[in-house]
């Protein structure tokens, strides 16, 4: 008797803290579509000087909440997941008698090979080549004690903030800054044609952004990204999403502390990046916004995690989860969609939709996925890209 109750309630358990991760990835996945689609739907943003074309009080309200509560946020939640879910595929390497290893280092070179193809055909500003460069590092810090990858997570955001408040420091004490506006807008206008023509322009345009997006990945999001790996990894050897309800208490803390530390942040990083871009002010709300980001990550994830667990809130987590198992494949067909509509591979609308507009089609494109993934995983076990990277990690056909 005893046997036949448990085992039903563990599965019961195993499959909600599952959906739970899932509907988190969901979460997630949408924050990351709000920023990622302003800068395929402009070729100003990003550059330190917004569209002069959409300067209506809209358009600057729209901006400014999209800087605050979404930009450098979401790629942490995304990546404290990627840390979390690499304890659980060591988990189930250990249960399987396979070797972990190798058949990550597969998965790292999959990831990696899409991520180069995204970045060069689709969008710049790709995550994927930088997570599998970065996967080298978790799986050699895999055996680390959770204590230990908090306190290296804890040094990397800390001496990433002091390096952008000591260059702070040091364009206020040379009383330089501030950008060239006549040169950058010359600049994107440049982009904006190259992007609204055929395939060669615009994979062009994008080869011409690289560097660029990889000076910022390198010196802000992968330290970043690194720390929430880590964090990901402490938290999922003590199996913290396996029992929301016990970590009651410490959800609210994080709600309390998070989001009025983790606002203020947010409102002087979005203040210094549209209205003092490339001064001394903006280093040191980037520097700011590196310690302040992941509390506000870390207040959404407590309120997500808190609002899943009621009755009602499972309803929400039914919604999210689907799009969380397709994570990949919805973060790439994120990017063909906000092709086709932006750029010469299809409507060529970089630079002729104001942010509202652009904040709908985010919106409408985000329900369309949650809708088609429900269909989706109704007939199939993966998400397509899930299948592939399933495939070349276990080196074998996935079974059904």
């Amino acid at each position: 008797m005893t046997g036949t109750t448990t085992q039903p309630t563990a599965a019961r358990a195993t499959v909600r803290r599952i959906t739970d991760i899932d509907a988190l990835r969901g979460f997630a996945l949408f924050g990351i579509l709000m920023v990622n689609i302003t800068y395929l739907a402009s070729a100003y943003h990003g550059t330190g000087l917004e569209d002069p074309g959409f300067d209506s009080p809209a358009d600057r309200a729209v901006r400014f909440v999209v800087a605050m509560l979404f930009e450098a946020k979401f790629y942490l939640l995304f990546s404290f997941l990627f840390g979390y879910s690499f304890t659980l595929q060591m988990q189930s390497a250990e249960r399987g008698g396979a070797r972990f290893a190798p058949r990550f280092l597969r998965r790292l070179a999959a990831l990696f090979a899409l991520g180069a193809f995204h970045a060069v055909v689709l969008f710049p500003g790709d995550i994927l080549t930088t997570y599998a460069l970065l996967g080298l590092i978790l799986l050699i810090a895999r055996r680390s004690r959770p204590r230990n990858a908090v306190r290296i997570a804890v040094v990397l955001f800390t001496v990433t903030a002091a390096g952008y408040l000591l260059l702070g420091l040091a364009q206020h004490a040379s009383g330089g800054g501030g950008i060239d506006s006549a040169a950058v807008a010359a600049h994107a206008q440049q982009a904006t044609g190259a992007l609204r023509g055929g395939l060669g322009s615009v994979i062009g345009a994008h080869l011409e952004q690289l560097p660029d997006v990889a000076f910022m990945l390198i010196f802000f999001q992968a330290p970043a990204a690194l720390a929430a790996f880590l964090l990901g990894l402490a938290a999922g050897k003590h199996e913290v999403l396996a029992g929301v309800t016990r970590h009651e208490r410490a959800l609210r803390r994080l709600q309390w502390v998070g989001f009025p530390i983790g606002l203020a942040g947010g409102v002087v990083y979005a203040h210094a990046s549209l209205e003092h871009p490339g001064t001394a002010y903006q280093l040191f709300a980037l520097g700011a916004d590196v310690v302040t980001a992941p509390l506000l990550a870390a207040a959404y994830t407590a309120t997500v995690l808190r609002l899943i667990s009621t009755g009602g809130g499972r309803r929400l987590a039914a919604v999210l989860a689907p799009a969380g198992r397709m994570t990949l494949t919805n973060y790439l067909t994120q990017s063909l969609v906000c092709a086709l509509l932006f750029t010469g591979f299809g409507a060529a609308l970089v630079g002729r939709v104001p942010p509202p507009q652009v904040t709908g089609i985010a919106l409408a494109l985000f329900a369309c996925q949650i809708v088609a993934c429900r269909w989706w995983l109704r007939r199939h076990p993966y998400g397509p890209v899930e299948w592939l990277l399933r495939a070349v990690t276990n080196a074998a056909r996935p079974s059904a």
